[in-house]
């Protein structure tokens, strides 16, 4: 297991915490392999009864690791982009899954709670989609998942404009169920993944697959993803990253359509 993606299994709940504090817990490739085999691990470990995932520091994630973007965008394309995995496991997921957040929740700290079953917040959290500020597409399947759950007008906004959307409206949009003290989030968290491991695991699995079209939202990953991949090969992302890493505003209206 990567040191900065811990996992723990205790009374039949996989607690899995995303642990780079001191980098707002960006995901680098290592990272979302970690969590993939988390994923996996959940899905086929006869002692596993339900996932959680928490984070360590003040931020829940920055999202993808942009120094890795940057470079991929140069055309530093790892062998396998880890990531990849780790959303199809989560579309595959049987298990419950439950996600604590708290902080920022940014690109795919987002994304992924389209894909949990129980999503806590603390009060202060913040949902960020910037995508496109980044000259990048939605991926997870949130192209599909984001307006089917809050409508395409409010995930338009979130997409195009990349702007945080609160905790209480992130509850009130029907993204998260409800919000915790952030003191109280990680035990919160802990309390409910148990509840659920509690209860007939068969019932509840076959109530999961009831209630999501895995085939379809695999599917949705990989149109994304192809586009994607070529968005980051675009001037527009050159322009984005260069302008990241020169701590500048980026400027695209120079760049043909």
């Amino acid at each position: 297991m990567n040191p900065e993606v811990n996992a723990e299994l205790a009374n039949g709940v996989l607690v899995v915490t995303i642990s780079r504090p001191g980098k707002m817990n960006a995901i680098t490739n290592e990272m979302y392999a970690a969590l993939a085999d988390a994923v996996e691990r959940a899905n086929v470990d006869d002692e596993v009864r339900a996932l959680l995932i928490q984070a360590d520091g003040d931020t829940f994630t920055a999202g993808n690791d942009l120094a890795e973007f940057a470079r991929q965008a140069q055309g530093d394309i790892p062998q396998e982009r880890h990531v990849s995995r780790f959303l199809r496991n989560l579309a595959n997921a049987t298990v419950p899954v439950v996600a604590a957040v708290q902080g920022k929740a940014v690109g795919i700290g987002t994304t992924m709670l389209l894909h949990c079953d129980y999503v806590l917040l603390s009060e202060e959290a913040q949902l960020m989609t910037p995508f496109v500020n980044l000259a990048l597409v939605p991926e997870a399947a949130s192209s599909y998942l984001l307006p089917l759950r809050i409508g395409h007008v409010r995930a338009f906004e979130m997409f195009a404009l990349g702007e945080p959307v609160s905790a209480e409206s992130a509850v009130a949009w029907g993204i998260a169920n409800r919000l915790m003290p952030a003191a109280e989030l990680h035990a919160e968290g802990r309390r409910i993944a148990g509840k659920i491991a509690t209860r007939p695991y068969g019932s509840l699995t076959a109530t999961k697959r009831l209630m999501r079209d895995a085939e379809r939202l695999v599917a949705q990953m990989d149109q994304e993803s192809t586009v994607f991949v070529d968005r980051l090969a675009s001037a527009e992302a050159k322009e984005a990253f260069l302008a990241f890493a020169e701590k500048r505003r980026p400027d695209f209206t120079k760049i043909a359509r």
